[in-house]
Protein backbone atom coordinates (compact mmCIF):
# COMPACT_ATOMS: atom_id res chain seq x y z
CA UNK A 1 0.00 0.00 0.00
CA UNK A 2 0.92 3.41 -0.43
CA UNK A 3 1.36 5.58 2.60
CA UNK A 4 3.04 8.53 4.22
CA UNK A 5 6.81 7.81 5.82
CA UNK A 6 9.70 9.90 6.61
CA UNK A 7 13.27 8.51 7.68
CA UNK A 8 14.41 11.30 10.10
CA UNK A 9 12.82 14.65 12.04
CA UNK A 10 12.77 17.95 10.49
CA UNK A 11 10.86 20.59 8.14
CA UNK A 12 7.17 18.74 6.08
CA UNK A 13 10.06 17.97 3.58
CA UNK A 14 10.83 14.92 4.96
CA UNK A 15 7.40 13.19 4.31
CA UNK A 16 7.33 11.50 0.91
CA UNK A 17 5.07 8.69 -0.30
CA UNK A 18 6.44 5.46 -0.55
CA UNK A 19 5.18 1.81 -0.47
CA UNK A 20 4.29 0.21 3.22
CA UNK A 21 2.85 -3.30 4.43
CA UNK A 22 -0.49 -3.74 5.14
CA UNK A 23 -1.27 -3.65 8.85
CA UNK A 24 -2.06 -7.05 9.93
CA UNK A 25 -5.59 -7.43 11.75
CA UNK A 26 -5.51 -8.23 15.06
CA UNK A 27 -8.56 -10.35 16.75
CA UNK A 28 -10.08 -6.92 17.85
CA UNK A 29 -9.15 -4.90 14.77
CA UNK A 30 -11.19 -3.62 11.71
CA UNK A 31 -9.19 -3.06 8.31
CA UNK A 32 -10.38 0.21 7.22
CA UNK A 33 -9.92 1.30 3.29
CA UNK A 34 -8.87 4.52 3.87
CA UNK A 35 -10.83 7.42 1.85
CA UNK A 36 -9.48 10.68 4.03
CA UNK A 37 -7.72 11.15 6.99
CA UNK A 38 -7.84 14.03 9.54
CA UNK A 39 -4.63 16.31 9.92
CA UNK A 40 -3.31 16.88 13.54
CA UNK A 41 -0.95 19.37 15.59
CA UNK A 42 0.24 15.77 17.04
CA UNK A 43 0.94 14.59 13.37
CA UNK A 44 3.66 17.68 13.34
CA UNK A 45 5.07 17.31 16.71
CA UNK A 46 5.77 13.39 15.97
CA UNK A 47 7.07 14.08 12.34
CA UNK A 48 9.49 17.34 14.90
CA UNK A 49 10.60 14.71 16.65
CA UNK A 50 8.93 16.12 19.81
CA UNK A 51 7.99 12.32 20.99
CA UNK A 52 11.06 11.26 19.87
CA UNK A 53 11.01 7.66 19.21
CA UNK A 54 8.23 6.83 21.77
CA UNK A 55 5.96 4.57 20.92
CA UNK A 56 2.66 5.24 22.40
CA UNK A 57 0.77 3.92 19.72
CA UNK A 58 0.68 0.84 17.36
CA UNK A 59 2.07 2.42 14.13
CA UNK A 60 5.29 4.37 13.48
CA UNK A 61 3.47 5.76 10.77
CA UNK A 62 1.84 9.65 11.14
CA UNK A 63 -2.37 10.04 11.57
CA UNK A 64 -4.62 10.06 14.04
CA UNK A 65 -7.81 9.86 12.74
CA UNK A 66 -9.44 7.54 9.67
CA UNK A 67 -12.43 7.70 7.88
CA UNK A 68 -13.16 4.93 5.29
CA UNK A 69 -14.52 1.16 3.98
CA UNK A 70 -14.35 -2.09 6.05
CA UNK A 71 -12.02 -3.71 4.19
CA UNK A 72 -11.84 -6.62 7.16
CA UNK A 73 -12.28 -7.83 10.29
CA UNK A 74 -10.31 -9.47 12.99
CA UNK A 75 -11.65 -13.05 14.54
CA UNK A 76 -13.32 -11.31 17.67
CA UNK A 77 -15.43 -8.73 16.00
CA UNK A 78 -19.13 -10.13 14.90
CA UNK A 79 -21.12 -6.47 14.41
CA UNK A 80 -19.69 -5.31 11.41
CA UNK A 81 -19.62 -6.05 7.48
CA UNK A 82 -17.08 -5.49 4.93
CA UNK A 83 -18.07 -2.39 2.67
CA UNK A 84 -19.54 -0.62 5.97
CA UNK A 85 -18.41 3.31 6.00
CA UNK A 86 -16.53 4.15 9.32
CA UNK A 87 -14.84 6.43 11.25
CA UNK A 88 -12.14 6.14 13.91
CA UNK A 89 -9.67 7.67 16.24
CA UNK A 90 -6.06 5.01 15.17
CA UNK A 91 -2.54 5.29 17.24
CA UNK A 92 -0.46 6.31 14.36
CA UNK A 93 -1.16 4.43 10.72
CA UNK A 94 -4.28 7.46 9.22
CA UNK A 95 -1.92 8.69 6.27
CA UNK A 96 -2.02 5.35 4.33
CA UNK A 97 -4.30 3.46 2.43
CA UNK A 98 -5.12 0.95 4.42
CA UNK A 99 -5.45 0.95 8.39
CA UNK A 100 -5.88 -1.09 11.23
CA UNK A 101 -8.49 0.24 14.32
CA UNK A 102 -9.57 -0.98 17.17
CA UNK A 103 -13.05 -2.15 16.96
CA UNK A 104 -14.22 -0.50 19.60
CA UNK A 105 -12.51 3.27 18.54
CA UNK A 106 -14.35 3.13 15.55
CA UNK A 107 -18.11 4.25 15.04
CA UNK A 108 -19.88 4.05 11.71
CA UNK A 109 -20.48 7.28 9.72
CA UNK A 110 -23.57 8.96 9.41
CA UNK A 111 -25.17 8.51 5.95
CA UNK A 112 -25.05 12.61 6.00
CA UNK A 113 -21.64 12.99 6.28
CA UNK A 114 -19.38 12.45 2.97
CA UNK A 115 -15.41 10.92 3.89
CA UNK A 116 -13.69 13.95 4.19
CA UNK A 117 -16.32 15.22 6.88
CA UNK A 118 -16.26 12.24 8.50
CA UNK A 119 -11.98 13.02 8.62
CA UNK A 120 -12.93 16.12 10.03
CA UNK A 121 -14.50 14.30 13.28
CA UNK A 122 -13.37 11.74 15.75
CA UNK A 123 -10.20 13.83 17.15
CA UNK A 124 -12.15 17.24 17.63
CA UNK A 125 -15.35 15.65 18.64
CA UNK A 126 -14.41 12.90 20.93
CA UNK A 127 -12.22 15.43 22.57
CA UNK A 128 -14.45 18.21 22.80
CA UNK A 129 -17.21 16.34 23.96
CA UNK A 130 -15.64 14.92 26.89
CA UNK A 131 -13.75 17.82 27.96
CA UNK A 132 -17.31 19.79 27.79
CA UNK A 133 -20.09 17.46 28.54
CA UNK A 134 -18.58 14.19 30.49
CA UNK A 135 -15.78 16.34 32.65
CA UNK A 136 -17.37 19.85 32.63
CA UNK A 137 -20.87 18.78 33.11
CA UNK A 138 -22.42 21.20 30.00
CA UNK A 139 -25.87 20.93 29.76
CA UNK A 140 -28.71 23.16 29.04
CA UNK A 141 -28.86 26.70 30.26
CA UNK A 142 -24.93 26.18 31.28
CA UNK A 143 -22.79 29.45 30.96
CA UNK A 144 -19.44 27.81 29.59
CA UNK A 145 -15.84 29.64 28.44
CA UNK A 146 -14.59 27.59 25.57
CA UNK A 147 -10.64 29.15 24.58
CA UNK A 148 -9.01 29.35 21.16
CA UNK A 149 -12.51 28.69 19.90
CA UNK A 150 -10.88 29.08 16.26
CA UNK A 151 -9.19 25.91 16.85
CA UNK A 152 -10.09 21.99 15.78
CA UNK A 153 -11.46 20.70 19.41
CA UNK A 154 -12.65 24.62 20.21
CA UNK A 155 -14.75 24.85 17.69
CA UNK A 156 -16.30 21.19 18.15
CA UNK A 157 -16.49 22.59 21.76
CA UNK A 158 -18.85 25.52 20.63
CA UNK A 159 -20.58 23.19 18.84
CA UNK A 160 -21.43 20.77 20.99
CA UNK A 161 -22.30 23.45 23.85
CA UNK A 162 -24.94 25.22 21.60
CA UNK A 163 -26.23 22.30 20.60
CA UNK A 164 -26.85 20.89 24.12
CA UNK A 165 -28.84 25.04 24.80
CA UNK A 166 -26.05 26.31 26.50
CA UNK A 167 -24.91 29.97 26.85
CA UNK A 168 -21.21 29.69 25.05
CA UNK A 169 -19.20 32.47 25.55
CA UNK A 170 -15.64 32.37 23.24
CA UNK A 171 -12.05 33.37 22.85
CA UNK A 172 -10.61 33.55 19.50
CA UNK A 173 -8.66 36.49 17.45
CA UNK A 174 -10.77 38.98 15.64
CA UNK A 175 -10.17 37.70 12.66
CA UNK A 176 -12.73 34.66 13.55
CA UNK A 177 -14.67 36.05 15.65
CA UNK A 178 -17.37 36.03 12.77
CA UNK A 179 -16.96 32.07 12.03
CA UNK A 180 -17.29 31.12 15.73
CA UNK A 181 -20.05 33.45 16.49
CA UNK A 182 -21.61 31.48 13.59
CA UNK A 183 -20.96 28.01 15.24
CA UNK A 184 -23.03 29.27 17.97
CA UNK A 185 -21.10 31.82 19.96
CA UNK A 186 -22.94 34.37 22.31
CA UNK A 187 -20.28 36.84 22.12
CA UNK A 188 -15.90 36.55 21.19
CA UNK A 189 -13.61 38.13 22.94
CA UNK A 190 -10.29 38.69 20.54
CA UNK A 191 -7.27 37.34 22.85
CA UNK A 192 -4.66 39.91 21.75
CA UNK A 193 -6.69 43.15 22.64
CA UNK A 194 -9.57 42.09 25.03
CA UNK A 195 -9.96 40.67 28.73
CA UNK A 196 -12.25 37.90 28.31
CA UNK A 197 -12.24 38.14 32.27
CA UNK A 198 -14.05 41.17 32.66
CA UNK A 199 -16.38 40.07 29.37
CA UNK A 200 -17.33 37.16 30.81
CA UNK A 201 -18.31 38.88 33.93
CA UNK A 202 -20.13 41.64 32.12
CA UNK A 203 -22.27 38.95 29.94
CA UNK A 204 -23.30 37.17 33.29
CA UNK A 205 -24.21 40.12 35.25
CA UNK A 206 -20.81 39.61 37.33
CA UNK A 207 -21.93 35.44 38.27
CA UNK A 208 -19.34 34.12 35.73
CA UNK A 209 -19.54 31.34 34.08
CA UNK A 210 -19.92 27.56 34.76
CA UNK A 211 -17.76 25.50 32.85
CA UNK A 212 -14.44 26.56 31.23
CA UNK A 213 -12.20 24.53 28.48
CA UNK A 214 -8.61 25.63 28.60
CA UNK A 215 -6.37 24.78 25.69
CA UNK A 216 -3.78 27.83 26.63
CA UNK A 217 -3.06 27.15 30.19
CA UNK A 218 0.03 30.04 31.71
CA UNK A 219 -1.47 33.02 33.11
CA UNK A 220 -4.81 31.99 31.83
CA UNK A 221 -5.09 30.24 35.03
CA UNK A 222 -5.58 32.49 37.69
CA UNK A 223 -7.78 34.49 34.99
CA UNK A 224 -10.03 31.62 33.94
CA UNK A 225 -10.86 30.79 38.07
CA UNK A 226 -11.65 34.11 38.80
CA UNK A 227 -14.14 33.82 35.93
CA UNK A 228 -15.97 30.92 37.06
CA UNK A 229 -19.44 31.02 39.11
CA UNK A 230 -19.26 29.25 42.41
CA UNK A 231 -18.97 25.72 41.86
CA UNK A 232 -17.43 25.99 38.34
CA UNK A 233 -15.31 23.64 36.44
CA UNK A 234 -12.27 24.32 34.71
CA UNK A 235 -11.25 21.77 32.40
CA UNK A 236 -7.99 21.90 30.90
CA UNK A 237 -7.42 20.61 28.03
CA UNK A 238 -3.72 21.77 26.43
CA UNK A 239 -1.05 24.28 27.03
CA UNK A 240 -1.11 26.05 24.11
CA UNK A 241 0.90 29.37 25.69
CA UNK A 242 3.78 26.87 26.09
CA UNK A 243 3.87 27.47 29.69
CA UNK A 244 3.54 24.20 32.22
CA UNK A 245 3.43 25.89 35.28
CA UNK A 246 1.19 28.74 36.50
CA UNK A 247 0.02 30.34 40.20
CA UNK A 248 -3.33 29.70 41.85
CA UNK A 249 -5.35 31.65 43.70
CA UNK A 250 -6.40 28.89 46.16
CA UNK A 251 -8.01 31.38 48.67
CA UNK A 252 -10.56 31.24 45.69
CA UNK A 253 -10.80 27.64 44.51
CA UNK A 254 -11.76 27.13 48.04
CA UNK A 255 -13.63 29.64 49.15
CA UNK A 256 -16.02 28.76 45.68
CA UNK A 257 -15.52 25.50 45.47
CA UNK A 258 -14.00 25.45 42.47
CA UNK A 259 -12.91 22.32 40.54
CA UNK A 260 -9.68 22.09 37.99
CA UNK A 261 -9.67 18.98 35.99
CA UNK A 262 -6.81 17.74 33.45
CA UNK A 263 -7.15 15.64 30.09
CA UNK A 264 -5.25 14.64 27.49
CA UNK A 265 -6.20 11.67 25.33
CA UNK A 266 -2.73 11.24 24.44
CA UNK A 267 -2.14 9.57 27.46
CA UNK A 268 -4.79 7.87 28.32
CA UNK A 269 -5.13 4.07 28.74
CA UNK A 270 -6.63 2.01 25.94
CA UNK A 271 -9.66 1.17 27.91
CA UNK A 272 -10.16 5.22 28.86
CA UNK A 273 -10.03 5.81 25.07
CA UNK A 274 -12.33 3.59 23.97
CA UNK A 275 -15.02 4.77 26.95
CA UNK A 276 -14.16 7.87 25.59
CA UNK A 277 -15.51 7.19 22.08
CA UNK A 278 -18.75 4.95 23.74
CA UNK A 279 -19.79 8.50 25.36
CA UNK A 280 -19.41 10.14 21.93
CA UNK A 281 -20.80 7.87 20.46
CA UNK A 282 -24.08 7.80 22.57
CA UNK A 283 -24.35 11.86 23.16
CA UNK A 284 -22.98 13.29 20.36
CA UNK A 285 -23.01 11.15 17.27
CA UNK A 286 -27.20 11.08 16.87
CA UNK A 287 -26.38 14.98 17.02
CA UNK A 288 -24.26 14.74 12.91
CA UNK A 289 -27.18 12.66 11.78
CA UNK A 290 -29.88 15.38 13.02
CA UNK A 291 -27.80 17.83 11.96
CA UNK A 292 -27.23 19.77 14.99
CA UNK A 293 -23.32 19.30 14.69
CA UNK A 294 -21.23 19.79 11.83
CA UNK A 295 -17.79 18.61 10.70
CA UNK A 296 -15.51 21.94 9.93
CA UNK A 297 -13.59 20.79 7.05
CA UNK A 298 -11.05 23.58 6.27
CA UNK A 299 -8.57 22.77 3.40
CA UNK A 300 -8.17 18.97 0.80
CA UNK A 301 -5.22 17.89 0.37
CA UNK A 302 -4.17 14.33 -1.98
CA UNK A 303 -2.03 12.08 0.33
CA UNK A 304 0.97 12.88 -1.86
CA UNK A 305 0.50 16.30 -0.29
CA UNK A 306 0.86 15.64 2.74
CA UNK A 307 3.84 17.88 3.20
CA UNK A 308 2.15 21.05 1.91
CA UNK A 309 -0.90 19.77 4.30
CA UNK A 310 2.14 19.99 6.88
CA UNK A 311 2.66 23.47 5.81
CA UNK A 312 -0.76 24.84 5.55
CA UNK A 313 -1.40 24.00 9.09
CA UNK A 314 1.82 25.57 10.23
CA UNK A 315 1.34 28.87 8.33
CA UNK A 316 -2.11 28.69 9.94
CA UNK A 317 -4.94 31.30 9.73
CA UNK A 318 -7.40 28.76 8.68
CA UNK A 319 -11.01 27.55 9.24
CA UNK A 320 -11.87 23.59 9.68
CA UNK A 321 -10.04 20.86 9.71
CA UNK A 322 -7.16 19.90 7.25
CA UNK A 323 -7.93 16.63 5.61
CA UNK A 324 -6.03 14.23 3.19
CA UNK A 325 -8.00 12.96 0.77
CA UNK A 326 -6.14 8.92 0.56
CA UNK A 327 -8.60 7.20 -1.63
CA UNK A 328 -11.43 8.18 -4.03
Amino acid sequence: MKAITFDDFGAADVLRLTDAPIPEVRPGDVLVKVHAAGVNRADLLQRQGYYGHQRDGDSDLLGLEVAGEVAAFGTDVTDIRPGERVMGIVGGGAYAEYARVDRAMAVRIPDNLDFAEAAAVMESFVTGWEAAVHLGETASGTAVLIHAAAGGVGSAAVEIAHALGARVFATANVERRADVLALGAEAVFDYRSEDFEQGVRSATGGRGVDVIVDFVGGDYLARNLRSLAPGGRLVQVGLLGGQDSASIPLSLLLHNHLRLIGTVMKSRTVEEKRAMVRRFAEGALPMFTEGRLKPLVGKVFTLAQAAEAHRAMEAGGGFGKIVLKVTA
